[in-house]
């Protein structure tokens, strides 16, 4: 069968360096060698050819038909497991019978972060997500509090995983070459099991802030809350020893300090409501 033409309509850059695509799909053996694997659009193979190697189950997803038929015909002994679908639209619990995975893939870069959003909705059934994405967001997501890189991405995974950098992938290991680098990184669920706060509010916080980064708290949490309201928040944070000011700017706050900040809010909505 001919070689699958990349769509640039999928977001398609087929990785063609062996040696590479050979490290990345081994990034999936720490700390769960053990685990069934789920490979996001794995293309024609290229990862997967090492993937299927490995003593444990192995299932693909691919939305592209073109690359499900090359798929099919190529490896015929992953056939029943080369699923034909749209990995944001699947039931995850589904894929392995409601069994915990290793997620991984070669992620299409304008939905990467959509992937890990779904990742994290699914966290009890994902220990561990390996893989490819734009090197830009790659480093967002493993930034620390501080540095100018850290935001949504940064807070939100870093509340459930712990965010490894692997290594740096230049754009002439692809058909056809990207114009930006990328970057493979490993993710593995902490140990936290409830975020100490309401979960939902605390991602509305971190979307607000940080959507108007540069300003500090008090100026940016307007958004949502009345000038009164911050002003008591200001008072109730005077005494508080974890150094949590309203004169902070978002990056500056730890993930700690997000919860913190949470249940400050939660807190004094529920007084102004009673």
């Amino acid at each position: 069968m001919k070689q699958v033409r990349p769509k640039k309509n999928l977001g398609q850059h087929f990785l063609t360096d062996l040696s590479i695509a050979k490290r990345i799909a081994d990034t999936v053996d720490v700390p769960y060698s053990d685990l069934p694997v789920l490979e996001v659009g794995p293309g024609m193979g290229v990862m997967t050819q090492y993937l299927v190697q490995k003593p444990r189950p192995l299932k693909v997803v691919e939305i592209d038909r073109e690359s499900v038929a090359y798929l099919n015909e190529n490896f015929p002994k992953l056939r029943e497991n080369i699923l034909g679908a749209d990995f944001l639209r699947m039931d995850l619990r589904e894929v392995f019978d409601g069994q915990q995975f290793v997620l991984t893939g070669n992620y299409p870069y304008d939905i990467s972060s959509q992937i890990f959003f779904k990742m994290l909705d699914n966290r009890d059934l994902i220990p561990c997500c390996t893989g490819m994405i734009q090197h830009e967001v790659a480093v967002r997501m493993a930034a620390k509090p501080g540095n100018k890189q850290y935001g949504i991405l940064s807070v939100l995974i870093q509340a459930w995983y712990n965010v490894e950098y692997l290594f740096t992938v230049e754009p002439s290991v692809f058909n056809p070459p990207p114009k930006v680098q990328s970057a493979v990184i490993r993710m593995v669920r902490n140990e936290v099991q409830q975020l100490g706060c309401d979960e939902q509010l605390f991602k509305r916080i971190v979307k607000t802030v940080f959507n108007q980064r540069r300003k500090m708290l008090r100026v940016s949490l307007k958004q949502l809350l009345s000038n009164e309201a911050i002003a008591t928040l200001t008072a109730n944070l005077s005494s508080d020893t974890s150094g949590l000011s309203l004169s902070l700017r978002p990056e500056q706050l730890t993930i700690a300090q997000f919860v913190e900040l949470t249940n400050a809010i939660d807190a004094l909505c529920a007084d102004t409501n009673n």
